[in-house]
């Protein structure tokens, strides 16, 4: 078995979330904060492209990665949307 660069991609996405998870628990980073959700999107893309460029298409994990791609995506709106939300107006 030797590994493709789709497989890479896919390792790299699963350390990024990893990383965030883990500053989350070490208190590094804030679950409310764009940054968390930027990371769980990048690293959930990665994943996904993993998934879609392997030989055989496993559908429960595009699904949870697609889902969780989803998810974020609605994370960074949300802080976004709270961060401009409480700066004053010039």
């Amino acid at each position: 078995m030797s590994l493709q660069w789709y497989d890479f991609v896919g390792f790299a996405g699963t350390f990024v979330i990893l990383a965030a998870y883990f500053g989350l628990q070490v208190r590094k980073l804030d679950g409310n904060g764009a940054l968390y959700s930027i990371l769980n999107l990048l690293g959930a893309g990665g994943i996904l492209v993993s998934v879609v460029y392997a030989t055989q298409m496993n559908w429960p994990v595009f699904t949870i990665e697609l889902a969780w791609m989803v998810i974020s995506l609605y994370g960074i709106w949300f802080s976004l949307k709270r961060r401009f939300a409480s700066k004053p107006a010039v």
